[in-house]
This record gives C-alpha cells, structure tokens and sequence, in this order.
C-alpha cells in the first residue's frame, strides 16, 4: 500500500527518484497518467490493467466513456524503475502537472501521485478544512469498538 507524502527533486531529463519503500510495489513497472486534480497518478500494472478492463466494457457510444478512455490512455506511459529508483516521467506529463525541478510524492492506497508543490499546497488547504473532513467521514459507519 502507498502511504505517506515525500519530497523529491526532478533532474533535467526528468527523471524522479521513488521512495524506497514503493519500490518493492513497482517491481513489474508502472503507468504513470494525467491524474484528475492537476496532478499525476501512478499505477502498478496489476491495478491498471484492471482499469484498463474495466474501461474498455464501458460503451464507446458514451461520450463520458470516451472521455474517460482519452483521459487515461492518450495520458498514459508505461514506466520502469532505473538502477537508481527512479521513473522517467514525460515531458507531456510534467507539463500538463506543472512540474518544474520539484515535486511531492503522495501515496493514497493503491496508487500514488505525484503534484507540483504549488498544486499539493492547495490540496493540503483543503484537506485541513475540518467540517469538510468530518462531512466525508460521515459516510462511513466508523465505531471505536
């Protein structure tokens, strides 16, 4: 599971070093895809290609589908970790994530992202907001016992 928030820098063929405890998770490889908040998701190939399944039952005469397929494939690339740990992210990707030299690593489950330190700057804004938490936690039945 991809826990936690990492710092790491990009170098100048844009390549980032993974956190050493993910990449036991990433050992088949990974996709690395335009994610939904201006940001990137990396994926393992076992999650993905379930995905990946899932999207191609959906019918091709939903326009939601087919832009969800675009989404996900056109913004797709298939990545592997180096000798170093690291995952070439293209140059695509980083522009449509606005990563420049810097980026968090943030893992939530069964994927992690990867954002622009302005963009997660903002997500942490949000994820403060504590009437905000409580209301999605209260779709949970969450007891102490």
């Amino acid at each position: 599971m991809f826990l936690g928030q990492y710092q790491h820098n990009l170098d100048n063929k844009g390549r980032l070093t993974i956190p050493a405890r993910y990449r036991d998770l990433l050992a088949e490889g990974a996709y690395v895809t335009q994610g939904f908040d201006q940001n990137l998701m990396v994926i393992t190939v076992t999650t993905f290609e379930a995905i990946s399944q899932s999207v191609r039952h959906m019918s091709i005469t939903d326009s939601r589908a087919r832009l969800l397929r675009r989404l996900l494939f056109s913004n797709g690339e298939r990545v592997e970790l180096d000798q170093a740990g690291r995952i070439l992210i293209p140059q695509f990707l980083r522009t449509a994530a606005g990563l420049d030299g810097e980026a968090i690593v943030v893992g939530v489950g069964d994927y992690f992202e990867i954002w622009s330190p302005e963009h997660w700057a903002e997500q942490t804004g949000r994820l403060q907001d504590a009437e905000a938490n409580a209301d999605l936690f209260s779709m949970f039945d969450i007891s102490s016992a």
